[in-house]
């Protein structure tokens, strides 16, 4: 049995999909972000960082592993699905799921916090982390023009994305302008297992969530 120390974030997303994928048995622990739950001494025990996911493998001698990325690189090795076992094909899963860790993720994180939640609206910073996300966005939607899936399979590397460039909304961001892009969101979002994923622990729609109101349900639940 795994535990899942999580909350309704993209990352958080990242790891519930992929259990939901491998149909491995899992207990969910909702991490409370607004009471601080992540930086409290026992939390801490499991993940210096403070920050979630945080998994432990009770049938690994209680193992823990934190950050979503190398959760999910542990889990597909666990698994033996969705991380090639050759190098070449190896590596290419892992080049794009470190541009999701280096790049969408923590441009997409300050474009929601500069877009939604900043106290007062900083233009410059705002557009920075649009224009940056929209970058990257653009790099995603060139390799999917020739490709069903970023790595060319189905991989960790689509479950690391998806759940970020899902919520390009509450980035104020559009991507009518990336069909390619905006054609992996849909058939992804289509998978049963990634419907069940982003409903663990709890279901969020951001898409209907003014600022205003997401402020008054915490900020950070959302980024």
């Amino acid at each position: 049995m795994i535990d899942l120390y999580t909350s309704p974030t993209p990352n958080g997303y990242k790891v519930s999909i992929l259990l939901e994928e491998l149909k491995l048995p899992y207990n969910v622990i909702f991490v409370d972000l607004e009471k601080k739950e992540q930086k409290k001494t026992g939390y801490l025990k499991l993940n210096p960082n403070g920050r979630i996911p945080t998994i432990v493998d009770h049938d690994n001698d209680d193992f823990t592993v934190f950050e979503s990325g190398a959760i999910l690189i542990y889990l597909a090795e666990k698994s033996g699905q969705f991380l090639p076992s050759d190098n070449k094909g190896r590596s290419v899963v892992l080049q794009w799921l470190m541009f999701q860790m280096g790049g969408v993720g923590p441009m997409q994180g300050q474009a929601h916090v500069f877009y939604r939640y900043a106290p007062k609206k900083i233009k410059y910073a705002i557009e920075r982390y649009q224009r940056e996300t929209m970058r990257l966005y653009t790099v995603l939607d060139t390799q999917l023009e020739d490709h069903d899936y970023l790595a060319g399979n189905f991989s960790i590397a689509d479950i690391a994305a998806w759940p970020w460039v899902r919520s390009f909304r509450w980035a104020g961001l559009d991507i009518e302008e990336l069909p390619h892009l905006q054609h992996w969101l849909d058939v992804l979002a289509e998978r049963p297992a990634f419907q069940r994923g982003i409903e663990v622990p709890y279901k969020i729609d951001r898409s209907k969530m003014t600022a205003k109101q997401a402020q008054e349900k915490g900020s950070k639940i959302l980024i």
